[in-house]
């Protein structure tokens, strides 16, 4: 079985979520998590406000941006722009199902044109030294046996990327919303296994529905990585846990006072030049989820990190009332 780092563990894009103040929280937890960007369209990247797009700490590395797009060139340009920002990785969306995507002509639906992928990632690959990568879903539609992910991957792995993350689920285009192809679809990671198994040469990473680490070393014995996504940001203390248990690196990771120090540091930083608390504290919340005071410590910084002169006050007054702490 690969070893391939850092996809051994990834933290999934996440829209609206997985922003540069809930990356730079997530590498606090763990050093070897490759961690992912929101999906970032190549117009919002060539019309948009690039720098608003794309700015990332320093200490986020390794970083990975996803982009969404069916233009191969355009999908070019933003991977060399990647580049130019320091990305360690360009990940292409073909998973997401909603309509706006569909709309847009990317995401999800770009699993009915796999030559059109294959010309995107190649493209993509031409544009800058990085590597380039795909993460997709199992099928869509009626479009699900595994003959048609099999052809699907075998097409787009023709112009030389050696990365698919899947989400062990199909996406029903029509008729469900992204919020229910979250969860409706039933999850089959026989499939997404038996891929790695007719595709050895391929790092294979398995992604949807993965709650704990454990279940995490259960799948790394099929394929190459795994990917979460909403059970590293509802619980972000188990990735504390990552580096030892899927890497196998002992070094101590920092307590939860040292945590907190650091993220108050953080956040000092951030509002000396000019951000606001709640952009912040929102990625936090959860910090103590399960431990007694969490119920405490959510309550005061819902009450009042949302206030324009909030302070980083707001975070040690919560981590107060949270006892028991290491």
């Amino acid at each position: 079985m690969s070893n391939t780092l850092p996809h051994r563990f990834c933290v999934a894009p996440m829209l609206e979520w997985t922003d540069r103040h809930c990356r730079t929280f997530h590498r606090m937890l763990t050093h070897h998590a490759l961690l992912y960007t929101e999906m970032v369209t190549t117009a919002a990247l060539l019309q948009g406000h690039r720098e608003q797009h794309l700015r990332f700490n320093p200490g986020e590395h390794p970083v990975a941006l996803q982009l969404g797009g069916s233009d191969p060139d355009a999908l070019a340009e933003c991977t060399r722009i990647a580049a130019d920002y320091g990305y360690d990785e360009v990940n292409l969306n073909v998973g997401c199902p909603s309509d706006r995507v569909q709309s847009g002509r990317f995401g999800a639906c770009l699993m009915a044109e796999p030559s059109l992928v294959a010309r995107c990632v190649e493209k993509m690959q031409t544009a800058a030294n990085i590597p380039v990568t795909v993460k997709c879903r199992i099928g869509i539609d009626d479009q699900d046996d595994y003959a048609d992910l099999q052809r699907f991957v075998d097409t787009v792995a023709s112009s030389g990327i050696s990365t698919f993350i899947i989400h062990a689920r199909k996406a029903w285009l029509d008729g469900l919303s992204p919020k229910e192809n979250r969860d409706i679809p039933p999850l089959n990671y026989d499939r997404v296994y038996l891929l790695k198994q007719e595709f050895p040469q391929l790092n294979i990473v398995i992604n949807g529905g993965i709650q704990t680490l454990d279940e995490c070393q259960a799948h790394l014995e099929k394929v190459d990585g795994v990917m979460v996504g909403r059970a590293a940001y509802h619980n972000p203390l188990m990735l504390r846990d990552v580096d030892r248990v899927i890497f196998g690196d002992h070094s101590a990771r920092p307590g939860d006072r040292e945590l907190l120090e650091l993220i108050c540091q953080y956040i000092e930083q951030e509002l000396a030049h000019g951000g606001k608390l709640k952009y912040i504290s929102r990625h936090i919340i959860n910090l103590f989820h399960n431990r007694p005071g969490a119920r405490q410590w959510r309550r005061h910084i819902s009450e009042n990190a949302n206030r324009d002169n909030a302070t980083v006050d707001v975070i040690r007054q919560a981590a107060s009332l949270v006892p028991n702490l290491t």
